[in-house]
């Protein structure tokens, strides 16, 4: 059965730059690249759902700008559907990137049409009810998330949410978190701490830890941890979309059973997205991320 993936989160045009090193602050560096490409966590999510395999849909706001149609348009090239996708007033959202030659990066979200998002329609709604995750994260208005959520929650709709970017998070939503993805940094804002402080906000986290992999545990006892595939990254820039999105499609797909395949398969495609370079562009097929996973964890009990 095809995994049914709802996402209601920002999107954005990201303007990145190539650099040999970032700036510090006050200090200005010579770039090399630019290019422009299609991102917002959000919408990197939905197309990473996607492209793994799930009949995705998409809530969100572009501007009436110039972008607008750019973004939409990608969304609907990637598979995604855009029934949720509102057009307002005023510019899209956009966000500044730098990558270094070490694969790092820096990034300044301006949230445009993204602040716009604050109410769901009915058709919002029903597409929630009807899925069998709903992914979130935290460019959009809270109020919206927690509305989000609490649809999910009442249907039955299993809630994954990644705290991105950081932020101390009100008890009304991780009430209503299934599963709470998470990096160090996030996870140290969240919770001051990691898997055991999570653990006393939601009921399941996920912590994602760059080339060591990631790690899992909830309150039933479980813990795991999954090495991520070698490879020579390029940018990390859309890594953890591409892990966030996959994670999300393999717990549709398995209904939360063999979280440790679920893991492994977001960890490939956290390492696929890596490889290349960009947001959207990035993310990586199904037949990609199973490549990248045979041939790392192939013979792993």
């Amino acid at each position: 059965m095809t995994a049914r993936v709802v996402v209601v989160g920002s999107t954005n045009l990201d303007l990145v730059v190539t650099t040999a090193q970032l700036p510090r602050p006050g200090e200005t560096v010579l770039g090399e690249r630019f290019r422009t490409v299609p991102g917002g966590k959000g919408a990197n999510q939905a197309v990473a759902a996607a492209r793994a395999g799930a009949a995705c849909e998409f809530v969100g706001a572009v501007g009436s700008d110039e972008f607008a149609g750019l973004l939409r348009e990608s969304l609907i090239a990637a598979g995604v559907g855009v029934r949720g996708l509102r057009t307002v007033p005023g510019p899209s959202g956009v966000a500044l990137i730098a990558v270094d030659r070490d694969a790092e990066n820096f990034i300044v979200v301006a949230p445009g049409a993204n602040a716009a998002l604050t109410e769901l329609d009915a058709d919002d709604r029903a597409a929630i009810a009807a899925a069998d995750v709903l992914l979130l994260q935290l460019e959009v208005p809270l109020s919206t998330v927690v509305a989000a959520a609490g649809c999910a929650r009442a249907a039955g709709t299993t809630v994954v949410l990644n705290a991105a970017p950081a932020a101390t998070l009100p008890d009304e939503l991780l009430d209503l978190v299934d599963v709470l993805v998470v990096n160090e940094h996030e996870a140290e804002v969240v919770a001051g701490g990691a898997l055991d402080a999570l653990l006393k906000l939601v009921p399941r986290a996920v912590l994602t830890l760059g080339a060591r992999g990631a790690a899992y545990a909830d309150r039933d006892g479980l813990r795991l941890s999954v090495p991520a595939p070698r490879i020579d990254a390029v940018d990390t820039t859309a890594a953890g979309d591409a892990f966030t999105g996959a994670l999300a499609v393999g717990w549709a797909e398995r209904g939360g059973a063999d979280i440790e395949a679920s893991l492994r398969w977001a960890c490939a495609a956290g390492a696929a997205c890596a490889q290349r370079p960009g947001a959207s562009s990035a993310l990586p097929d199904r037949a990609t991320i199973d490549a990248l996973h045979d041939a790392t964890y192939r013979g792993t009990p």
